[in-house]
């Protein structure tokens, strides 16, 4: 770890199966991973808590050197120590869940010496529960055995391994050409039998196969110098990906900190339905449609389970609703930034613009080939209502402000763009609807909005209504299609986010003013991405590519992102690695791309915005 005793969280790398996520830190150790699922309370928490959370590392107990490294387009993680002796590598990965014919439930760990001599330690700290259950363990014939109260785990290794009190520890040296496996077997893969090496295998294969691929010859939307970020920020969202429901998390951590030290620090491992639409653009344009598909049709059946006005911001990734949250106050945060929390209290919140969001993936999804049953579209239009007769109400908006209800522009827009992608698919597709009561109040919306929520003092679109603050939700306005991008209070708005909200070029904050909540916040990652897309489509094209190649300077090393950049120091802030940061990072490079391969700047001939498809066939 770091001399903080922390890892910077940019410096981890991610390994996971389609259930659940481990982080390796460059020193070798696994300081975040729950089990059984990424929601589950975790087994080794050291990210949380340096002392007391719980780690697995193999490294040297020497000073080294290290490098780290993706297999080619996978999630198999290389992490190279090299010594004054000699050179070592540990491999992490876990095999994908329904993908490879060997145990799942398994941290496979090969460690081995390519050259020299390297002297190894083996630190194994399990902590159950978030470090709540009591931890036993025991020495067996197949292994190092941890007890806690739901959970256990099997440590099989090649060499002895001793058990101090709650930890176990040993040391083993290897010399050049010398290979050895640790497992760390979880509850159900105890006494599984595995074949490390096919494991390995069929892992890097899974991946290889999946990931995303330009054919050279094709003129592929991702062919370009941003190929290889865009390809990883898919392998990102694929494992973050729930391999039985096919719900997508937000990330796989909770309480990483927006602000060192601060109290906003949130539980991310659950769906957002406000992530909806974004996501299935993302993943259809890279051309993984069945991911797509099954994330749509979990989050539309969800939609019928319940009346529109039901429907939560988030859920579980098993459709669970209720996400309580709790402090952990036995844990002491990231870098001391407490409180620890899990579950999450947006849940209760009221969120109109989920509703526009949800439609944008629906027509997103239509313009793809996907079409609706009578019980779906059933369920569709009593959304579109519903955003009809509710965009009058005040919220927390998109980003769960704790200060109060207010009426804040971009749900108001949201609900605007319900009613307008339900005009479209009813009239597109032949559904039955009330097409004129919708046009009336669709344009009833826009024509409150443009009053109510355009400050002509700031000349910009503001974040809510009696407020002056400004909001980067205002870049979306135009990509959604509720004004032109030439209107020049859409150019007024981009041009009072540029000298309000942004610094270092490209890094964007969310909003100004008070959110209810102490402290302070790091840029967000997407809102740089939204500022990007904005200027690509309004026809700054090279202003736009140069500004995409600023942001891509603070990905990490291994090719991810956390949610949020310290615009002081360039490390990244909150929870990691971040879907919607990767899910900007592509869109980004679409939009860019597609503005770049224009006959003139700004040319838009679909009238792009989230919901068209975003490469139509060039003439």
């Amino acid at each position: 770890m770091a001399e903080s005793g922390y890892t910077p969280i940019e410096a981890y790398g991610v390994v996971g199966n389609l259930e659940t996520c481990a982080l390796v830190a460059p020193d070798g150790s696994i300081d975040w991973f729950p089990f059984p699922h990424v929601e589950s309370p975790s087994i080794l928490a050291a990210i949380l808590d340096d002392r007391d959370g719980g780690q697995f590392r193999i490294g040297p107990a020497e000073q080294y050197e290290t490098s780290r490294q993706y297999v080619g387009t996978t999630n198999v993680l290389e992490t190279t120590f090299r010594t004054a002796n000699g050179t070592a590598t540990v491999t992490d990965f876990l095999p994908p869940t329904g993908e490879v014919d060997q145990p799942k439930k398994v941290i496979y760990r090969k460690v081995t010496c390519s050259e020299g001599t390297v002297d190894l330690e083996i630190e194994f700290e399990p902590r159950f529960d978030y470090g709540r259950a009591e931890t036993a363990i025991t020495s067996t014939e197949k292994g190092i055995l941890s007890i806690g109260d739901e959970e256990r785990t099997l440590l099989e290794s090649p060499i002895d391994l001793e058990i101090h009190d709650d930890r176990v520890a040993g040391d083993v040296t290897l010399e050049a050409g010398d290979a050895e496996w640790f497992l760390l077997r979880c509850t159900g893969a105890e006494d599984a039998n595995a074949d490390p090496e096919t494991a390995l295998d069929e892992t890097v294969q899974f991946w290889t196969d999946w990931a995303h691929t330009c054919d050279a010859e094709a003129d592929c939307a991702f062919g370009g110098p941003w190929h290889d970020v865009v390809v990883r920020s898919g392998l990102v969202l694929k494992l973050l990906t729930h391999a039985e429901t096919g719900s997508v998390l937000a990330a796989p951590t909770t309480s990483l900190p927006e602000e060192i030290g601060g109290v906003r620090n949130w539980d991310y491992r659950f769906n957002w339905l406000r992530d909806a639409g974004f996501t299935v653009q993302a993943l259809l344009n890279l051309g993984h449609v069945e991911e797509a598909v099954n994330y749509f049709e979990w989050f539309l059946n969800l939609c019928q389970t319940d009346e529109p006005e039901k429907i939560q911001p988030l859920y579980g990734l098993h459709g669970r609703t209720d996400l309580e949250e709790r402090e952990l106050d036995h844990l002491a945060g990231y870098r001391n930034s407490r409180p620890v929390r899990i579950g999450n209290g947006a849940v209760d919140q009221t969120q109109l613009d989920i509703y526009g969001e949800l439609l944008l993936a629906i027509d997103e999804m239509l313009r793809h080939g996907r079409e609706l049953d009578d019980e779906e579209w059933s369920t569709v239009s009593s959304i579109v209502e519903y955003a009809g007769d509710a965009w009058e109400q005040n919220g927390a908006g998109i980003w769960e402000v704790r200060g109060g209800a207010r009426h804040f522009v971009y749900s108001k827009v949201m609900c605007w763009v319900a009613l307008d992608r339900g005009i479209e698919i009813a009239s597109d597709y032949g559904y039955d609807a009330p097409l004129e009561e919708w046009r009336d109040t669709r344009e009833t919306i826009k024509t409150d909005v443009i009053e109510n929520g355009y400050d002509e003092d700031v000349g910009a679109f503001v974040q809510a209504y009696d407020s002056d603050a400004l909001d980067a939700t205002g870049l979306l306005l135009p990509i959604v299609g509720f004004l032109p991008f030439d209107d020049e209070r859409i150019q007024g708005t981009i041009e009072a986010i540029e000298n309000g909200l942004v610094e270092d070029q490209v890094l964007v904050h969310r909003y100004d003013g008070d959110d209810g909540l102490p402290g302070e916040e790091g840029a967000f990652v997407l809102c740089s991405c939204w500022l990007i897309d904005a200027l690509a489509l309004s026809g700054r094209v090279d202003e736009a590519c140069e500004r995409f190649e600023a942001l891509l300077e603070y990905v990490s090393p291994l090719g991810l992102l956390a949610e949020e950049v310290d615009t002081n120091t360039g490390a990244h802030l909150g929870n990691y690695p971040q879907g919607f940061s990767h899910i900007g990072i592509i869109n980004s490079a679409l939009y860019v791309g597609y503005a770049q391969g224009q006959d003139s700047p700004g040319a838009s001939p679909m009238g792009i915005r989230l919901g068209d498809p975003i490469l139509p066939e060039r003439e």
